[in-house]
Parts: structure tokens; C-alpha cells; sequence
């Protein structure tokens, strides 16, 4: 199968670009902007309307498939690509990725992605044209046999078809309370996120952040239906760590002592410390997690910052340096390489977490699932935005879907074989 032709359409992501750095260093909020210069290169303000450039692949009987780029809500931190840039995205898209697209044979998933994807000027391409053209890829493919994405991912990796429903766990963004309550009431598998990346939202030794830990159970309890026991999922980007020190004790410590307080539920805790580089988040996670498991604690490590590209989330399945990855779709690049990372965590006995970023689009959203639903991950994010319920729609009502779809694959496969 040959492409005919590319096109490309600019579009926005379904949040904003955050400049971590000036955050981190007390950028107050004034409504919903942050004041004060932004820190990171590339950012003109800290916080940017995101951004994303749409890739369509023009097939030989005119069929256009799309897929979406676009990059992370914290661009430009933890060792990820730099802030998104639509002319640039668009140029190199234009010179370079085009070209190659024209020339491939799109009827192959993996073989295609690794021709397209071949370094240009002895670089990797931008984890954003990777993810953006791998989904547009793998619904050309998926067009051509007439089946699923999730199909043309089991084919490609010789893995049956699906029957598990993937856990989707939703994040609260700043309105956190309010939030919270929408997912109870639409008994969401896991949450809230809470987004706890100031030291205002933390507070002195982490008191704030406890006390919105024990109501989120309490609330849980109060309005959820019963027998309703979500997994309770929290951010802390760093401040444990930034809070009471880098020693991997006392920060397993705090840990257990959070995880105390909500005795009836599983605690993630996400990023508690940020220790400066790859190989030194390695070296200390893996030592809270030992910690935690030697004391038989219900709370589980995720990682999620310098544990972006698939060669990093490799060193820290195989150093077993987390309890849950979180595989970042945008910053691993390529679908193809994010369900080699599902598949890498669970030959590693590690919890598996399809991630992603509020900035992403329904496009890359709907292909994510796919690839969570063929590659059995242990949780998926509800995304693109921050508003709880169009997420949780997009990407619960594509899981039940593509669902429906397989089950019935199963059933006709079955009538022949009998």
C-alpha cells in the first residue's frame, strides 16, 4: 500500500504548556495564568496555549488518515523534548518526514515506522513527529485490513486478541475538589492526580498534601456507590523529595506514613523526588522500593520524570526502580515503541501505566487506548484536557468500542474454527 500524498493541519492541544522550572520556583497563579518570567528555554510566558500539527496520510483510494503531534504539558523538563514549536514541526515535517512517507509501504506497521523514523542528520526526529505519524501509520494499516488498530498491534507482536478491560484513571487538575467528585460519581478506576506540584499545594513537611489525601478517601466514601475501592493515584512532582530531603529512607518514611492514613485503599505515590539524573532516579527509587516492600506497605512507586524514551524505561524495569511506569505516549515517540514498553514492564513484573499529557488531542487519545487495550496495560490515562468528564467519554467509550468489536472478532473466528 503507497501513500499518495501528505497533508498537514495545524491544531491546538487540549491544555496549556507549563514552564515547570518558573512553577517550581514559586510562580504565584493569578487567575488562570502564573506571573512572573518564565525559567525554561523556548517558553515566552509560563504558561503557553498548546499547541499540535495534524498529519494526514492520503491513501491510494483517497482515504485520509490522521494522526496528531503535539508535546507534553511540562515540555522542557525531566530530560524531555523542548517546547513544541508548530513552523519547525511543520518544516521538518515537510522536508524531511514527507518525503519518506511517500516512499514507504504503509501495509506493514513496524517495518514502516522504522523507515520513516530513520535519524535525520545523525538525530532522532522529535518525539512529537514520531507520535503523531506513528498513529497516523497505524490507522492506514488498520484501514487496509479492515480491522482495528489494537487488531494491527496484536498482529505485529504476536499477541491475542484482548478480553480485559483496562482500569482509566482520571487526573483533577487545579479543581481539585470538584473534580473529585465527578469522578466518584462516575466511578473512575483510579484517581485524582491533584496535581501537587507547588510547595503551597505540598505544605511544611507535607501536611497540606496529607490532609487532601485523607479527604479524597473520605469523600470516596461519602458519595461513592457502594463497595466503590478506587486506586488513589497522586502527583507530587518532586516535593517529597524537595520537602524533607533526597535520602531514600525518610522519604519512604513519609510514604508509609500517607499510606497509613488510608489504610482501606492502594496509594500511588507519582515522582517523589526528583534526584537530578536518569541514572541517579534509578539508583534511589529502586531504593524506595525496596524499603516499601520490605515493610509490606500498600503504597506504590510511579515514575515518571527521566523515564521518558524506551531505552530509559528498559533501565528502570530491569533495575525493578518503580512499582508502576508511567509510559509518557508523547515523549516515548513512536506507538510502536510504547506498546514495546508495556511489553518490556511486564517482563519485568512491572506495573505498566499508558500515560500521556492533558496537551494531547482526541486523535492521539483514541489511538492510546488502543494500544493499552492490545498491549493489556495495568491503567490507562482518561485524556486529552483537564476537565475530568470529555476525557474519561473519549477514551472509556473508545475502550468499550473497540470492546465490542473484538468480542464479536472472537465470536467469528470461533463459528470457523468449529
Amino acid at each position: 500500500m503507497r501513500i499518495k500524498d501528505v497533508l498537514l493541519a495545524p491544531g491546538t492541544g487540549a491544555f496549556f504548556y507549563d514552564d515547570q522550572a518558573a512553577i517550581k520556583a514559586g510562580a504565584i497563579q493569578d487567575g488562570f495564568i502564573y506571573a512572573g518570567e518564565p525559567l525554561t528555554p523556548g517558553f515566552t510566558s509560563i504558561r503557553v496555549a498548546a499547541s499540535s500539527l495534524s498529519v494526514g496520510l492520503v491513501l491510494t483510494d483517497d482515504t485520509v488518515v490522521w494522526g496528531d503531534m503535539m508535546g507534553v504539558q511540562y515540555s522542557g523538563a525531566g530530560g524531555r523534548d523542548p517546547l513544541f514549536e508548530t513552523a519547525q514541526i511543520w518544516d521538518l515535517t515537510s522536508r524531511v518526514v514527507a518525503p519518506r512517507l511517500l516512499d514507504v509501504d504503509a501495509s506493514r506497521y513496524l517495518e514502516a515506522c522504522a523507515h520513516v523514523f530513520e535519524p535525520h542528520e545523525h538525530k532522532r526526529l522529535p518525539l512529537a513527529v514520531e507520535y503523531g505519524v506513528s498513529q497516523a501509520l497505524l490507522r492506514a494499516v488498520a484501514d487496509l485490513h479492515r480491522k482495528t488498530m489494537a487488531e494491527v498491534i496484536c498482529a505485529e507482536f504476536d499477541l491475542p486478541l484482548p478480553t480485559r478491560r483496562v482500569p482509566i484513571y482520571c487526573q483533577s487538575g487545579d479543581a481539585r475538589e470538584i473534580n473529585v467528585d465527578k469522578m466518584i460519581l462516575k466511578a473512575v478506576d483510579v484517581l485524582p492526580h491533584g496535581l501537587i506540584n507547588s510547595r503551597q499545594k505540598f505544605g511544611v513537611a507535607g501536611h497540606t498534601f496529607m490532609e487532601f489525601v485523607k479527604w479524597v478517601a473520605t469523600r470516596t466514601r461519602e458519595i461513592g456507590r457502594p463497595g466503590y475501592q478506587p486506586a488513589l493515584h497522586f502527583d507530587v512532582y518532586g516535593w517529597i523529595g524537595q520537602e524533607i530531603g533526597l535520602e531514600p529512607s525518610p522519604i519512604a518514611d513519609f510514604i508509609c506514613n500517607v499510606a497509613d492514613t488510608v489504610p482501606d485503599f492502594t496509594l500511588n505515590i507519582e515522582c517523589p523526588a526528583d534526584f537530578g539524573s536518569t541514572q541517579a532516579q534509578i539508583e534511589n527509587y529502586a531504593k524506595i522500593v525496596s524499603i516499601l516492600d520490605s515493610r509490606g506497605s500498600s503504597a506504590r512507586i510511579v515514575v515518571d520524570e527521566r523515564c521518558n524514551t524506551l531505552e530509559e524505561i528498559r533501565l528502570f524495569a530491569e533495575a525493578r526502580a518503580a512499582h508502576l511506569i508511567q509510559i509518557k505516549t508523547p515523549d516515548v515517540g513512536s506507538l510502536a515503541d510504547t506498546a514495546r514498553a508495556v511489553l518490556l514492564c511486564k517482563e519485568n513484573k512491572v506495573g505498566a501505566y499508558v500515560g500521556g499529557s492533558c496537551t494531547e488531542t482526541d486523535l492521539s487519545a483514541q489511538a492510546s487506548v488502543h494500544i493499552s487495550v492490545a498491549t493489556q496495560a495495568d491503567m490507562m490515562l482518561a485524556k486529552p484536557g483537564m476537565g475530568v468528564d470529555e476525557a474519561f467519554s473519549i477514551v472509556g467509550n473508545e475502550q468499550n468500542r473497540l470492546l465490542a468489536m473484538l468480542n464479536r472478532r472472537r465470536a467469528q473466528t470461533k463459528m470457523l474454527d468449529d
